[in-house]
């Protein structure tokens, strides 16, 4: 029985990872990205327990106020104000910058495991992973230090595809079945909570034009890591359809606020921040506009729910 239940569970791995590797080659989007929003009791006017899990787009480092200092989060991050607005019982933000999937299971300095704060009184989890399993951080260094060779042109691009295949995208597929895992889980402990997993905002513009040397990007890049950002997010939409979640689309409200626009109109800071936030992530009001996705989604859903 062991056998067949890893056979089981292996075949359905392999399946999903398939679409989701259509999904990014354009083939499975119209039939997985959207999920029709169950009645679940997150609705005005009732009590809901909330618990937020997610990595440093979600706990908001440098963001004043600074609460929690080994996993650099705010209490103006989205979690937060999402969680004030809808007057929840009791609120558990779990988050924590640097997190991983990995994270969700294990401990991260003083941070237990994140799915520990889910528990079958949950009613209401928001889930934002990902991104540094494909690994964030280092493509930004990576883009940065090769932009100097070549400023005009496309030499991360070309480094990331030097192989013959995208390693980006490999990434991004390779990540997904490590976020199916994670939601899975959630809906195991917390089995009639309504699940949301948030996407990440605009980081660079959307139209591929760049900044250089306000964000030390190559001119040719900004297309090419604004199309890497927009599989990630695609990957997340699938997979959250696949598992009976809902996705929260953070992109498309913040565009036109990336790290390349003036500080008064930008939600993102650049690699040098102007104002209070960590390099290449969202500050208060970027914060706020995920917020304002979120209540936006919980709202749609609890009306046709």
């Amino acid at each position: 029985m062991a056998n067949d239940t890893r056979s089981a569970d292996g075949t359905r791995v392999r399946r999903r990872a398939a679409v989701v590797a259509a999904a990014l080659g354009g083939c499975a989007l119209v039939a997985a990205s959207t999920t029709p929003a169950a009645a679940h009791p997150a609705g005005p006017g009732r009590d809901v327990r909330y618990v937020a899990l997610g990595d440093s787009y979600t706990s908001g480092p440098g963001i004043p106020g600074q609460v929690d200092a080994n996993c650099a989060r705010s209490d103006h991050n989205y979690p937060t104000l999402v969680a004030a607005q809808r007057q929840v019982t009791a609120f558990t933000d779990a988050s924590c910058s640097g997190a991983t999937t990995a994270e969700m299971w294990q401990a991260q300095g003083t941070n237990k495991p994140q799915l520990d704060a889910v528990g079958r009184a949950t009613d209401l989890v928001t889930v934002q992973i990902g991104g540094n399993d494909v690994g964030f951080g280092p493509i930004i260094s990576t883009c940065a230090h090769l932009a100097a060779q070549d400023p005009t042109g496309n030499p991360c691009e070309r480094s990331y595809q030097a192989p013959g295949y995208d390693q980006l995208t490999l990434a991004i597929v390779r990540t997904a079945p490590k976020v199916d895992r994670v939601l899975r889980a959630v809906h195991a402990r917390a089995p009639h909570a309504r699940v949301l997993v948030v996407g990440y905002p605009d980081l660079l513009p959307d139209d591929g034009s760049g900044c250089f040397p306000q964000v030390p990007f190559a001119r040719k890049d900004f297309a090419y890591l604004r199309d890497t950002e927009k599989r990630l997010n695609l990957m997340l939409r699938v997979v959250a359809g696949l598992n009976r979640a809902e996705y929260v689309d953070t992109y498309s409200p913040t565009i036109g606020h990336d790290m390349c626009k003036a500080p008064a109109d930008r939600w993102i800071e650049p690699l040098q921040p102007a104002a209070p936030a960590a390099p290449a992530h969202p500050n208060a009001q970027g914060e706020q506009a995920m917020a304002r996705a979120v209540l936006t989604r919980l709202d749609e859903g609890h009306r046709h729910g």
